[in-house]
């Protein structure tokens, strides 16, 4: 079921979300799904808990264009980030219209739990990296507007934005 995406400046977007208790729940796993079809209808790439009115740390990731298929990751962490940074157009679901330039790390080691409980890290740079690092930013409470550097038009990223 598509889920309406809040949009900013709601309250909801920054305020950290709770950590989901694991195995989670029916409830959870309904959300995690329910998130999963709105960030897809939406054409997006990423989507997290208080985007849709949740403050809770949970996640999706929507690759399915590079192979990865569309998943849910409870309570994410980058916990360690590489030096070298690089910068990419973002866009977010929630800031509709803006568009920026954010420097970021280039690669990140991320920490994160499949929804029965089972942890998992992933060793990821360029855009899932990029997505990993934006979505976690969401249930920190932290926007893209907080982080560009400068200003676009939405169309420098191979033609096209990435929606966040």
């Amino acid at each position: 079921m598509k889920l309406p995406i809040k949009k900013y400046p709601n309250k909801i977007l920054r305020v950290s979300g709770k950590d989901i208790p694991l195995p989670a729940s029916a409830a959870v796993k309904k959300l995690a799904d329910n998130m999963i079809d709105t960030v897809k209808s939406a054409s997006g790439i990423g989507l997290a808990a208080p985007q849709v009115g949740q403050s809770l740390n949970l996640i999706v990731i929507n690759l399915e264009h590079l192979g990865i298929p569309a998943f849910p990751v409870a309570n994410p962490k980058v916990i360690s980030v590489s030096k070298k940074k690089t910068n990419m157009e973002e866009g977010c679901l929630s800031v509709p219209g803006v568009y920026g330039l954010v420097s970021r790390p280039e690669a990140i080691v991320f920490e994160g739990y499949h929804l029965n409980g089972s942890k998992f890290q992933i060793n990821a740079e360029g855009l899932l990296s990029k997505v990993l690092q934006h979505e976690t930013d969401h249930v920190n409470g932290v926007l893209i507007v907080d982080k560009i550097k400068k200003y676009t038009e939405g169309k420098e990223l191979l033609g096209e934005t990435q929606e966040l």
